[in-house]
């Protein structure tokens, strides 16, 4: 009979059937399913872990018990923070069993952080994490547009919030207003916030919907569960890293979440968002305005000035017409005297030309006299030539014969000559080369001799050469104190030492004075 079978296999029908344990954790699973469908649940997390596959496994305990926890995936997303170790909370969910384990367990469906001082506490842990990371630094904090053209809104599109940003702007100064709607409650808002300001940053400047100069976070008044999340960590985080500068509008005064910190500036109210934004137009003009009044006040009185000060400076001036008439009666004056002095600069200039040119002799006078020159030279050339021609030719007879035997006599002597030079260059290379080997022989004897003086022989011979912490040479006692660093120079290599102590040194043996020969007796030394 099989095991699950509902009768005693003795026939007593007073004992209890025999189960399998598969039909009895099934029968236990039912019965606490069917017992503890819907529980409210609190306790202290414990050893929470969130698993690859998206689920989370936990622990609820108190003083007396713990109590298993799972919430899948799905219901993992749906969170409205992060459940951490310590945080108390109450979860709502069904009771189960675990066969595997044999353990019960509660699978969550929804969990709420137990009192507001849990919450607080968690929020205040946050907050110190991300100001040491120095998400909430004054450093980083970025100056508010003076006048932005564009301005967008991250908020819910149908609260009251919305409206009074708008009627706000309306009033102050119209501006275009680009309106990113999120949740601003609930386990969704966080990341729909995060993913507004994140959006509004990647616009591209100058595109279409154009990128705006200043962003605005807001949200109504609530109570501390309905603006967690604006201190969920995503929001800060995406907050601080916001390339556009960013204000946060989120409650009332009194109220202040983390994302407070980490926006460039806090508003009080969405209102007062919307006044820090923009300035008032009638004020601004009204400035202008006065502003453009006291400049044209201002110029007027410095041309006013200026104008005082050349009508000063011109009664100090001689007058114009005065100076000209006395330079135009000069002018007329020199302008007389200039003819005459002109025409008697002109005829002193002829006359000097007249007279230089009855100095200058005629082109026929020149000829005549080059012609009569000509003719006595030629007179006197003509037997001159037929003189040098005669004793030209004897002389050019008499050179023709001394070059020749000049000739002869040159090759002669450039024949011994050269025989000489040979005979010397083979005197000149066998004496180079005796000088040369003589010096190779002389130089390796000295440095042979040389190296028998090297130091590194007598270290090859098993001495040991020490040296100071300035690399010299120690070579008395007096200069090795102890604790003194040194290196020992061995004929293979180098070592390091310290000194730990000195001796006195060695007293020299006296020699044995040899023995007096006695008398009588001869020395063979």
């Amino acid at each position: 009979m099989a095991p699950s079978e509902k009768t005693n296999p003795a026939g007593d029908h007073n004992q209890p059937p025999i189960l399998g344990v598969a039909e009895l954790s099934g029968q236990l699973k039912r019965t606490v399913e069917e017992n503890f469908g819907l529980v409210r649940v609190r306790g202290e997390i414990s050893r929470p872990n969130l698993a690859a596959s998206g689920h989370c496994y936990l622990r609820l305990k108190d003083e007396n018990a713990v109590l298993d926890g799972v919430i899948w995936r799905g219901s993992v997303q749906r969170l409205s923070f992060t459940p951490e170790e310590g945080l108390e909370v109450v979860c709502t969910g069904r009771l189960t069993t675990y066969a595997g384990r044999s353990t019960y367990q509660i699978v969550i469906e929804r969990m709420e952080i137990a009192g507001e001082g849990a919450l607080l506490k968690m929020i205040e842990d946050r907050r110190r994490k991300l100001a040491e990371e120095g998400l909430f630094d004054e450093e980083r904090k970025q100056q508010l547009p003076f006048l932005p053209e564009v301005i967008g809104v991250v908020t819910s599109p149908t609260g009251a919030v919305i409206r009074d940003i708008l009627h706000r702007l309306a009033d102050r100064f119209p501006r275009h207003v680009l309106i990113w709607p999120v949740t601003v409650q609930g386990d969704k808002a966080p990341n729909e916030i995060a993913a507004a300001i994140e959006g509004f940053n990647n616009l591209e400047q100058g595109g279409s919907p154009p990128r705006p100069d200043l962003i605005i976070v807001a949200r109504g008044g609530g109570s501390l569960e309905d603006l967690m999340a604006f201190n969920e960590e995503i929001v800060v985080r995406a907050a601080a890293a916001s390339a556009i500068p960013l204000i946060s509008a989120v409650g009332h005064e009194t109220d202040t979440t983390l994302i407070d910190h980490s926006a460039d500036m806090r508003a009080p109210t969405p209102t007062a968002a919307a006044e820090m934004a923009v300035p008032v137009r009638t004020d601004l003009v009204a400035q202008v305005a006065s502003d453009g009044a006291r400049t044209i006040s201002a110029m007027a009185r410095l041309l006013a000035s200026h104008r005082q000060d050349v009508t000063g400076l011109a009664r100090g001036l001689p007058d114009p017409h005065r100076a000209l008439e006395t330079a135009m009666q000069r002018f007329d004056d020199w302008s007389e005297r200039l003819d005459p002095a002109f025409n008697r600069f002109v005829g002193e200039c002829k006359r000097a030309v007249n007279e230089a040119a009855l100095q200058i002799p005629t082109p026929k006078a020149h000829v005549e006299k080059a012609e009569l020159g000509l003719t006595a030279l030629t007179n006197r050339l003509g037997p001159g030539i037929n003189q040098f021609s005669a004793g030209r030719g004897q002389q050019l007879a008499l050179a023709t014969n001394k070059f020749t035997s000049s000739q002869r006599r040159f090759g002669d002597q450039l024949d011994n000559n050269l025989s000489t030079v040979a005979d010397r260059a083979r005197r000149l290379s066998a004496a180079t080369g005796a000088v040369i080997e003589a010096s190779e022989i002389r130089l390796n004897a000295r440095t042979e001799l040389l190296e028998s003086f090297s130091y590194q022989r007598v270290l090859e011979r098993g001495f040991i050469l020490a040296k100071g912490s300035k690399n010299e040479p120690i070579v008395s006692v007096k200069g090795a104190a102890p604790g003194t660093d040194i290196s020992l120079v061995f004929h293979d290599g180098t070592a390091d030492a310290v000194i730990k102590g000195t001796g006195a040194p060695a007293k020299k043996t006296p020699k044995q004075r040899r023995a007096t020969p006695e008398p009588g007796q001869g020395s063979l030394l």
